[in-house]
């Protein structure tokens, strides 16, 4: 059987270390010996451990200097401390320094045994925290969020520019565009990637919890609070905190959030205490701030503090070019989620698809697909298998491009100049923009369009 761990014992006293080293051999630990602070420092350095159990009064080095290093030169060592001789400040002094628990001798041997098993449980999870927020940067590398439309690489690019920075950011767009995910593309790709994340729907909670929930609160400050609790921001101390639907936050708590941003530091409910912390914030939101202040809904100073960096993530109505990319990316997750084996769509769904005006953006198209998945019949999803709202989405009458995919019979010439001249009207006559959008260089952009007698 595989070790539990490796684990140092440093005590001076050769009985008492001899007597641990057996009873942990035998609990099935990996055991190694040291006699004194300098020699468990010099051990720590040379080879890894999984924790510490260390004396505190040692003859050469005590074990609160051999802490001090220890955890200087790796952290991530949980150290447990033993002493004979008991007092809270040295206690405090140890627990100040790193250590993570601290036992009295005589040792309880069913307490020393808890106290390794949460040690090494502590520690692998950090470990598996860290190789999840590690996956988790891989997730939201900015070249990994799905769009090639002129918006969105445009915004993207945007997304790069202000991550790594210490803005406050304000994200806005239609409900199902992807603000959150762009939140988190941020967070994930700046200095505080490896502090929490935290995300808060403003909507989604009552107005009298909203202050506990992102402030914390006292014991007994109100009916229901029979503990201390922290708060959101407290949680994301070190990192960055998302505050969606930040349109829906009471005045009343608006008033406490700006103090925040101001003065970075807030107090529980019910607490004097004054807390300071060091958080990014995100907000985002589906409305129109500035109707909103004229309305007297939202105050017009939160919003300047909000209001640093401005990223507006576009409605799928205004990139359909990255209907095609974004269904075919989610019929790939469906289809492995539900064991299914497709292929793609039809000409004829995808068409009802890029005629659709998806009122819930990526959100709703993520759904029809994976609605189609599972109903699909064949190896290509086809019309009857979306939505029935997207069935009924008839194309435009004028659009070549259109009658061509449902077999109108066009001839590929007349489709290619009707495809051309509807992406350069797209651009705004921009060709090097429409030329990318059609995978063509510049220049063969402007032979076809002589070709045509469209060219200036």
């Amino acid at each position: 059987m595989a070790p539990k761990g490796a684990v140092l014992v440093v005590d001076d006293d050769e009985a008492h270390r001899t007597m641990l080293v057996t009873l942990l051999s035998g609990w099935g630990y990996e055991t190694h010996e040291a006699d004194d602070g300098e020699a468990a420092i010099t051990k720590v350095r040379e080879a890894p451990f999984d924790l510490v159990l260390m004396d505190i009064r040692m003859v050469r080095v005590s074990g609160l200097e051999a802490l001090s290093e220890i955890k200087a030169y790796n952290p991530a060592i949980p150290v447990i401390i033993m002493t004979a001789y008991s007092s809270v400040e040295t206690a405090v002094e140890a627990l100040k320094k790193g250590a993570y628990d601290y036992l009295t001798k005589p040792l309880d041997f069913d307490e020393l045994r808890l106290a390794m098993e949460r040690a090494m449980d502590h520690r692998k999870l950090k470990e598996e925290n860290q190789f999840l927020r590690q996956a988790l940067g891989r997730q939201f590398h900015i070249e990994n969020i799905i769009g090639r439309s002129g918006a969105m690489v445009r915004l993207l690019e945007t997304v790069a520019q202000v991550a790594p920075t210490e803005a406050t950011i304000l994200i806005t767009g239609d409900s199902g565009t992807g603000k959150e995910l762009i939140a988190s593309a941020i967070h994930f790709n700046s200095l505080r990637k490896d502090g929490p994340f935290i995300k808060v729907n403003c909507a989604a909670i009552t107005e009298t919890l909203l202050e506990s929930e992102l402030f914390g609160h006292e014991k007994g400050a109100f009916t229901g609070a029979y503990r201390r609790k922290e708060g959101q921001f407290r949680l994301a101390h070190g990192g960055t905190i998302f505050l969606d639907e930040i349109s829906e936050m009471p005045l009343s708590m608006q008033v406490k959030l700006l103090r925040v941003l101001q003065e970075r530091e807030f107090s529980r409910v019910g607490g004097e205490e004054v807390i300071k912390v060091d958080v990014r914030v995100i907000a985002a939101t589906n409305k129109d701030l500035t109707k909103e202040i004229e309305a007297g809904r939202f105050r017009e100073d939160l919003y300047y503090r909000l209001n640093v960096v401005t990223l507006h993530v576009p409605p799928l109505r205004e990139r359909n070019e990255d209907i095609p990319i974004l269904a075919q990316h989610f019929l790939k997750v469906f289809s492995e989620k539900n064991r299914r084996n497709l292929k793609g769509f039809t000409p004829q769904a995808m068409d009802r698809m890029l005629h659709y005006h998806w009122p819930g953006n990526v959100r709703e198209l993520m759904n029809a697909v994976e609605r189609a998945v599972v109903l699909s019949r064949s190896e290509y999803v086809d019309i009857p298998d979306l939505p029935l709202v997207i069935q009924e989405q008839r194309p435009d009458s004028g659009s070549a491009v259109s009658e061509h995919l449902l077999g109108g019979g066009i001839p590929l010439e007349e489709v290619e100049k009707v495809t051309i001249l509807k992406t350069l009207k797209a651009t705004g006559g921009n060709k090097s923009e429409a030329a990318r959008r059609l995978g063509i260089t510049r220049k063969t952009l402007h032979k076809k369009l002589k070709k045509y007698g469209a060219a200036e």
